[in-house]
C-alpha cells in the first residue's frame, strides 16, 4: 500500500528530484501504479539502463521501491508515497537551493506535459475535448479563502484517491486526467 504524501527536508532527497527524467517516472508509476524498466524506458524514449539507473536513484531516497514479482529488469517498481511536499520555507539555506531546484524541475515536467497533452488533443474524442483544457482567472482572495480555496480542491480530488492505486474502482471509461493547481501572487504585493 502506499503510504500517504510525505514533506521532504532532506536536501539530498530533494536534488534527487531535480532531474526531468525522474518526474516523468514518478508521474508514470503513478499513473501505472508499476511498471519495470523496460516499461518506463517505453514510455520516456529513454535507454532501459538509464531507466534503471534513475530509478534506482529515487529508490535510494525513498520515492521509488521494488514491487512484487518479475525478475532482473523486469521487476516492477512502485511508489513509496502517494506524493512529495516540498517546501523552502523554514530550512536551511542548502535545503532552500534544493527545494528550488527540485520544485523547478517539476514545474518544467508538468508545462511540457500539458503542452503535449494539449497539442495532441485533437487526436481524443470530442466529449472528452469539451471538458479538457485550462482556466484561468485573478481574483483578489484573502490568506483565508486561499487556505479555503485549497481545501476545497484538496477534498474534491480525495474523492477519486483510491482509484489512483486500485483500478478495481475506477469506473468503465474513467482516464488518467492530470489536474494541476497553481497558486501565486506578485511579491512585492505581499
Amino acid at each position: 500500500m502506499v503510504k500517504e504524501r510525505r514533506r521532504i527536508t532532506d536536501p539530498k532527497a530533494l536534488r534527487a528530484l531535480a532531474h526531468p527524467l525522474r518526474w516523468k517516472l514518478i508521474e508514470f508509476l503513478g499513473r501505472e501504479g508499476t511498471a519495470t524498466a523496460t516499461q518506463c524506458a517505453e514510455e520516456t524514449g529513454e535507454s532501459v539502463a538509464n531507466c534503471s539507473y534513475h530509478l534506482n536513484l529515487l529508490a535510494k531516497y525513498d520515492y521509488v521501491e521494488r514491487a512484487e514479482g518479475g525478475q532482473g529488469r523486469e521487476k516492477p517498481w512502485q511508489l513509496v508515497h502517494q506524493g512529495q511536499s516540498i517546501t523552502d520555507m523554514g530550512v536551511d539555506e542548502e535545503t532552500r537551493l534544493a527545494a528550488q531546484a527540485a520544485s523547478a524541475a517539476f514545474l518544467d515536467h508538468a508545462f511540457t506535459q500539458i503542452r503535449e497533452r494539449f497539442l495532441a488533443s485533437h487526436l481524443l474524442p470530442e466529449d472528452w475535448r469539451a471538458v479538457l483544457g485550462t482556466n484561468t482567472s485573478t481574483d483578489f482572495l484573502t490568506l483565508d479563502e486561499l487556505e479555503e480555496l485549497h481545501e476545497m480542491v484538496t477534498a474534491f480530488n480525495d474523492r477519486f484517491k483510491e482509484r489512483r492505486y486500485n483500478p478495481e474502482l475506477r469506473p468503465e471509461g474513467a482516464q488518467p486526467v492530470y489536474v494541476f493547481l497553481s497558486t501565486s501572487i506578485p511579491p512585492e504585493t505581499a
